[in-house]
Formats: structure tokens, C-alpha cells, sequence
């Protein structure tokens, strides 16, 4: 292999035919000049000019390597300048696996974050759940995944970076008319004796050792990935379903009814990358937009959490004014008392008193 340096130089003597004049134009010495030359001739393993006289020749090996010279350094520069461009975020492409519901709030928003500061930047979206979308990242298959966990679930390989983003409360989702859905939050023991639609493989398993911890075992009457497919089967009164908030954000059935979850679950979502990755430009300002992505998310959840609280204390006091005010009516449509039943006057129909 040889210096792009030389090839440089190399190129120069050709065009101006000497040593001395590849020197002036590139501003080195004569000796210079020869000494990489040489070293060049090192490299290639043959020599590259002969000298006739005071003329410089090109040997047969020089001749090939005079074809390509140009193209090599066109070639090379263009590589450099492709390079800085992904070093200064002008270019470059980053591969994100995430699982759907990530891949529908998430990742739009972070990608619009992204592009708006750096438009050339290119994000590819493979979408997968854990942990095989962390299987994916560690053969090399993407260079950044969203993935969530439970406390209960495994670790995942020990040569990932996470980088936490968020928290996900589940809610219980239940058909119109379901007497909890007049419950502002629902206790996950008082839904024992009901059928259930379960999810993906890890949320079963967070979702049967949920049940297990308040006393009972679920009866799972249909599995499905597909968040749709969960509501329209609780729309349906085929059972009722566990699901996160997140999904409810984008995705919501006219005739299922969310309420939160006593005791509180929720998922921990989290991006990971490889440690070399961390030094990508792309792939760390996406995962800089990620975060910044994610704390509005839970700014925003939280303003909303608060709201609702305010308009439930407000129609609390609301029904209590309410109340007193039916009461003071009643009281003020009421006859005024004259005394007991025995003390009041017997009277006849023209208002006469009566002795009995």
C-alpha cells in the first residue's frame, strides 16, 4: 500500500516532467521530492521513471500507475470530502430498530427534531421488539434500539450502553359500559374474574406476574401483537387488556374506555448503542434527540396528569356546591314549623278551628 502523499507528488512530476519543477509548484525542495519518490518506488516494489539524458521517463509501471494516479486522487478526495461531511453532521446515515409503539411516537418526533438542524442526515427504521431488536444491535444489524423492560426482566448483553429515556404507566383497557369505567383508577385484584387479551411475549410475562403478586391467574383469552387488534377485541367484550399509555397517545378505539392501574405498572424504555457507536456523529445526535425527544414526552404527561387532577377536584367541589344548594332549596320550600303534631290547631275547610 502506498502514501496518497506520494501519489500526489508522483502526479505533479508527471504533469511538469521534473523533479524540480513538482518541488516549485508544491513548494518542497528537489531533494524532497526525490526522497519520496524513492519511497514510492519502495512501496510499488518497481521503479517508476528511468532518466535519459536530463529528461525523466516513465518506466511501464509508471505508465499504469500515471493511468490511475488521477483517479485515485479524485477518488480520495472525495472520500474526504464525504467524511468531513458525516463528521460535521452535513451527511450520514443511522440505522434505529424500535418496537411499533416507539417507532409512532418516538422516533417521528426525534426525526423531525433531527432533520430540521441537519437535513442531510438519513434514518433508516427496522422495526423489532426485545430482545431481539438487542440481538439485532449486537451482531451489527443497527446501529441504535429502542427497547423497553419491566423490573423483572433480564439484563440485556453486558456490551450495550443504555441510555434511559422514559417511564410508561400501563392503563387497564375496558369496553363502553363496563361498570369500573365510573372508577377513576382500577385496582388490578378487582379485574380477576375477567377474560383478558394479552400482548407480546415479554408484556405476558409482566402482565401473569402482575396477576400472580395480587392473588390470581389470569385467563388469557387471545394473544395478539397488534394494538388495534387488542382494542377492537375489548371493543368487541371479547375480554379486557393491559396496555401502555404510550399506544393510547396515537391509537385509540371510539368504544374502549383507559383508566390507570392500581397498583401503579409501568415500562422502562431505553435506547441502547455499541461504546464505538457513541463516537459516530449521526448516531450521537440522534441519541441526544431521543433524550430531548422523550423529556418533553414526560413534561407533556405530566401538565396533562395535573390538568386532569384540577378538573376532577373542580367537579368534586362542583357536585358539593351543587348538593348544599338542593339542600338550602328544599329547606326554604318547606312550611315553617308551628309545633308539634299535637300542639298545632285542627282546622276546616274554611279555616275555622276545630275542638277534638
Amino acid at each position: 500500500m502506498f502514501d496518497s502523499r506520494h501519489v500526489r507528488v508522483f502526479a505533479e512530476v508527471v504533469r511538469t516532467g521534473s523533479y524540480t519543477a513538482a518541488a516549485r509548484n508544491l513548494g518542497y525542495t528537489q531533494p524532497a521530492i526525490s526522497q519520496q519518490m524513492k519511497a514510492l518506488e519502495r512501496a510499488v516494489g518497481t521503479p517508476l521513471f528511468t532518466r535519459v539524458g536530463r529528461r525523466l521517463r516513465l518506466t511501464e509501471a509508471g505508465e499504469v500507475l500515471s493511468g490511475h494516479a488521477e483517479g485515485i486522487l479524485d477518488a480520495m478526495s472525495a472520500a474526504q470530502e464525504q467524511m468531513t461531511a458525516i463528521a460535521r453532521l452535513r451527511s450520514g446515515h443511522v440505522r434505529v430498530a424500535a418496537f411499533p409503539s416507539a417507532s409512532a411516537t418516538l422516533v417521528p418526533q426525534t426525526t423531525a427534531r433531527v432533520m430540521a438542524e441537519h437535513p442531510g442526515i438519513r434514518i433508516e427504521l427496522l422495526e423489532a421488539e426485545p430482545p431481539d431488536s438487542l440481538d439485532m444491535l449486537v451482531r451489527g444489524e443497527c446501529d441504535i434500539t429502542l427497547a423497553f423492560g419491566y423490573d423483572e426482566t433480564p439484563a440485556p448483553p453486558e456490551e450495550l450502553v443504555e441510555v434511559p429515556l422514559l417511564d410508561d404507566p400501563l392503563v387497564v383497557l375496558l369496553p363502553a359500559g363496563h361498570p369500573l369505567t365510573e372508577e377513576g383508577s382500577v385496582e388490578l385484584r378487582a379485574l380477576a374474574g375477567e377474560r383478558w387479551i394479552a400482548g407480546c411475549r415479554r408484556c405476558r410475562g409482566h402482565f401473569a406476574q402482575a396477576c400472580r403478586a395480587v392473588g390470581f391467574t389470569p385467563d388469557i383469552a387471545f394473544t395478539t401483537d397488534d394494538n388495534l387488534a387488542v382494542q377492537s377485541l375489548v371493543a368487541s367484550g371479547v375480554g379486557v387488556a393491559l396496555m401502555p399509555q404510550m399506544v393510547l397517545s396515537f391509537l385509540r378505539h371510539p368504544k374502549v374506555t383507559g383508566r390507570p392501574l392500581t397498583p401503579m405498572g409501568r415500562r422502562r424504555i431505553s435506547a441502547y448503542t455499541l461504546p464505538s457507536h457513541q463516537r459516530i456523529p449521526a448516531a450521537r445526535l440522534m441519541l441526544g434527540a431521543l433524550r430531548q425527544t422523550a423529556d418533553a414526552r414526560t413534561a407533556e404527561v405530566q401538565a396533562a396528569d395535573v390538568q386532569a387532577e384540577d378538573v376532577q377536584a373542580a367537579g368534586v367541589q362542583a357536585a358539593g356546591v351543587q348538593a348544599a344548594d338542593g339542600q338550602t332549596t328544599v329547606e326554604r320550600g318547606a312550611p315553617e314549623s308551628v309545633g308539634t303534631e299535637s300542639e298545632r290547631p285542627h282546622v276546616d275547610a274554611a279555616g275555622r278551628a276545630l275542638d277534638l
